[in-house]
């Protein structure tokens, strides 16, 4: 096999640690203690050779990254390598003085997720009294510092009534692009999507309003994911595995996405053993859903095949218990109809309380998991 083309972006995830407890979060159901994250050398040297890999785009998130006091530290050693740094941030720990320091690094860009237009809902989503206006303050603290701003706005049944007003607030606070990110069903999501799947006709609804604000405000960046419980064809996840993106945990633990060791039987290397680029072009669970072929029918015959790379394995493990099936988002798996089954089953009842992120209410299979983001920007879907 060919070596692969170098790595577009990469997401650092520094710490496990967040003062908020979404019922959807990204985090794995185990969530890495503070003992086990990597040192600061350790970070810096991965930096270093995510520049040499080629890397553009360096994503420093967490849980909540501006918890390690070395931030502006690996801030600063990104831009002296030449990569573009996005910090993904709740936002409800910065300060001024801090959101100045991270600028005067070298950050490039500010991503601020929001969990609803009103603070009473979003600080219950969140599971933080007060967050919301924390979020406020820091994203004009972010624009005075000139900053270019993307609020991530995470959507799901329970606030996508107010998605005309997130809309409002994007611009009020002078962002450059807004995320509407539906949740994806991973994780945490997964363990709440009874709470958190909208129904078919909140979903077709919010279309309206995203075109519409599309029109309303042009010069507003709009990026939208469609859960793929309501798809017809998938996305390809992450630009496909190992294609153009790499995530590394707290721990070091390189994947070729965010939920990859939700996949039970593949192993992962880690960073302070292997060199990124070893791991990059040569890894085993790098290279097992690489490229097209590994893929079955009818994935491997499909004319879409190099373009949505076979959809989520992540995904497809989730539903059908085998990694290497076409993903049932796919109108042509044989279990599209389950996700349709499911959503309409979910989507039945009135939504129940939410399992908030907590380390004391993860499952005793959590150690089996580690979902993917519940954001996907700059991924496209299409409605069934």
């Amino acid at each position: 096999m060919s070596l692969p083309e170098p790595p577009i972006a990469v997401l650092a995830e520094l710490t496990h640690r967040c003062p908020l407890q979404c019922p959807y979060c990204s985090n794995p159901l185990e969530l890495e203690r503070a003992a086990g994250e990597l040192e600061t050398e350790d970070w810096l040297r991965a930096i270093e050779e995510t520049a040499e890999l080629g890397v553009l785009q360096i994503h420093f998130s967490g849980g909540e990254p501006t918890v390690r006091r070395d931030l502006e530290t690996l801030v600063a050693a990104a831009a002296r390598a030449g990569l573009y740094g996005n910090l993904i941030t709740s936002a409800v720990l910065l300060t001024e003085a801090r959101v100045e320091a991270l600028a005067d690094a070298g950050l490039d860009h500010v991503q601020i997720s929001f969990q609803d237009s009103e603070a009473g809902s979003a600080d219950r989503i969140g599971g933080y009294g007060g967050g919301h206006e924390k979020k406020l303050a820091a994203a004009r603290w972010v624009r005075a510092t000139g900053l270019p701003l993307t609020l991530n706005a995470v959507v799901h049944r329970q606030n996508l009534q107010r998605l005309p007003q997130m809309f409002e607030l994007a611009m009020e606070l002078d962002a450059h692009r807004i995320e509407i990110a539906h949740v994806q069903y991973y994780g945490w999501a997964y363990e709440n999507r009874a709470a958190l799947l909208p129904t078919r006709a909140q979903l077709e609804e919010s279309v309206a309003v995203i075109e519409a604000a599309a029109k309303t405000y042009p010069g507003l960046a709009i990026d939208y994911v469609v859960p793929d419980y309501y798809a017809r064809r998938p996305k390809a996840c992450m630009g496909g595995w190992g294609q153009r993106f790499f995530n590394i945990t707290p721990s070091g633990r390189v994947l070729p996405c965010h939920a990859a060791e939700t996949i039970t039987g593949l192993r992962f290397d880690n960073l302070r053993d292997k060199s990124l680029r070893e791991i990059w072009t040569s890894s085993e669970a790098f290279q097992r859903f690489r490229g097209v072929e590994w893929m079955p029918e009818p994935c491997r015959s499909c004319e879409r095949r190099e373009v949505d790379w076979g959809g989520c394995r992540c995904q497809a493990f989730a539903i059908t218990g085998d990694a290497a099936k076409t993903d049932p988002a796919c109108e042509l798996s044989p279990h599209h109809a389950v996700m349709a089954e499911l959503a309409a089953a979910e989507t039945a009842e009135a939504p129940p309380d939410f399992r908030y992120r907590r380390y004391a209410n993860a499952p005793e299979t959590a150690k089996l998991t580690r979902p993917p983001a519940a954001t996907g920007a700059e991924r496209t879907t299409t409605l069934d």
